[in-house]
């Protein structure tokens, strides 16, 4: 019997009741002050807060907070960091030396540093904490991008749709992106565990989610203050993104695996 793919379903889970949260009746926000720093029990599954409020609620619209920021930052950044990358390298001349310029300005600072700056300049919320990780974050893609582009923009099929008079968005689209997609993918998934802790460290000082609003990361910055009575406030959030973070790092590695070409050629040529 095939064991069961832990961290699919964890990633599955955390998607449909992030997806789900709208419809669900949850009451983040709901105070009872007689249930302050409640323990988990059966009138609170995984307890109460400092104000009374269910951890579980909060955990799961929390949840929905970092599965949103998510998905809008790495779709951005994807495409943005893909186009931006493969234009330029197959342009190349001034528009690769001038992409490659930004992108050098970019990387000689710590990403989630230069985050916080751009989080702080534009104020906090959940809008420009999304436009302050993807000014970040697609320059990781148009790198990525860039590379793979400079070694299969001779390949004949491009040559031959230059001769037949072909422009560039089309090349771009059509024959470039197709053959470096994989790895953009891998990326892409590595970057959902990078953007999902970017926006829980965000949340912790302050820079990202907004009280009365749940995160993750605002869980744990008012737990902390009573770790040692209610260490439920700390655990429940801090549990939830250690499982995310591993789940989708463990699928990334399993991803990046299958789609290695070279590797799984060597495999079967060992086995035969």
């Amino acid at each position: 019997m095939k064991r069961p793919d832990w961290a699919a379903v964890v990633l599955v889970l955390w998607a449909l009741l992030a997806l789900a949260a709208p419809w669900l009746p949850l009451q983040p926000e709901r105070i009872e002050l007689p249930a302050i720093l409640a323990p988990p029990g059966a009138g609170h599954w995984l307890g109460a807060d400092d104000l009374g409020r269910p951890v579980l609620d909060r955990l799961l619209a929390g949840a929905r907070v970092s599965f949103l920021v998510a998905a809008w930052v790495v779709s951005l950044s994807f495409v943005f960091g893909s186009l931006v990358g493969s234009a330029a390298a197959y342009a190349g001349g001034l528009w690769d030396r001038l992409l490659v310029l930004v992108i050098d300005v970019f990387m000689a600072f710590p990403g989630i540093l230069l985050a916080i700056a751009l989080a702080g300049l534009l104020g906090p919320g959940i809008d420009n904490l999304v436009l302050a990780l993807t000014l970040v974050g697609w320059v990781g893609y148009a790198r990525l991008a860039r590379a793979q582009v400079l070694s299969v923009r001779q390949r004949e099929h491009v040559l031959a749709a230059v001769a037949l008079g072909s422009r560039m968005p089309r090349i771009v689209a059509r024959h470039l992106l197709p053959l470096v997609s994989a790895p953009l993918l891998v990326e892409a998934t590595f970057g959902v565990a990078a953007v999902v802790v970017a926006e829980s460290g965000l949340s912790f000082l302050g820079l990202g989610v907004q009280p009365p609003d749940a995160s993750w990361g605002s869980m744990i910055r008012d737990g902390v203050r009573y770790l040692l009575v209610a260490p439920h406030l700390v655990l429940a959030p801090g549990a939830a993104l250690f499982l995310v973070v591993l789940s989708v790092n463990l699928l990334g590695d399993r991803l990046r695996d299958r789609l290695d070409v070279r590797a799984n050629e060597r495999l079967q040529g060992e086995g035969a």
